[in-house]
């Protein structure tokens, strides 16, 4: 069952939709992806995104996190307790929000420059394709 695409792959995987039809589900869970799409039944098996997300988040959301503990600290001078209640629920909020949308994105990206391509079967060995 062939479905036109409805738009920017890489704006549809990173809010979570398929790639290809803009309207099936994506991921399973919060971070686990389907193994294919409920609309179009595209494959997503070999969409693998591995750590790519990871370092990409660590070092945005680092920078953002330290910058607003300093400015936070300059601005109000709250106590240490202050800052051990607040920046740990936000780390964690942020990070699993900026991995969710980032995997999509990177899913997104595989889709929109064919990383990843089921239509030819894998290299036989020896060398030769199939």
């Amino acid at each position: 069952m062939e479905v036109p695409p409805t738009g920017s792959p890489v704006k549809s995987a990173t809010f979570g939709r398929c790639p290809r039809c803009g309207r099936g589900r994506l991921f399973k869970s919060f971070l686990g992806f389907a193994d294919r799409c409920n609309v179009c039944g595209l494959d997503f098996a070999g969409h693998d995104v591995g750590d790519g997300p990871a370092p990409l988040i660590m070092l945005v959301l680092g920078f953002v996190v330290a910058g607003g503990a300093f400015w936070f600290e300059f601005a109000a001078e709250p106590p240490v307790w202050m800052h051990v209640v607040i920046w740990p629920p936000v780390i964690v909020g942020l990070s699993l929000v900026s991995l969710r949308l980032t995997k999509g994105a990177f899913v997104g990206l595989q889709f929109k420059y064919r990383a990843v391509d089921n239509e030819f079967p894998p290299e036989q060995p020896g060398g030769t394709g199939g």
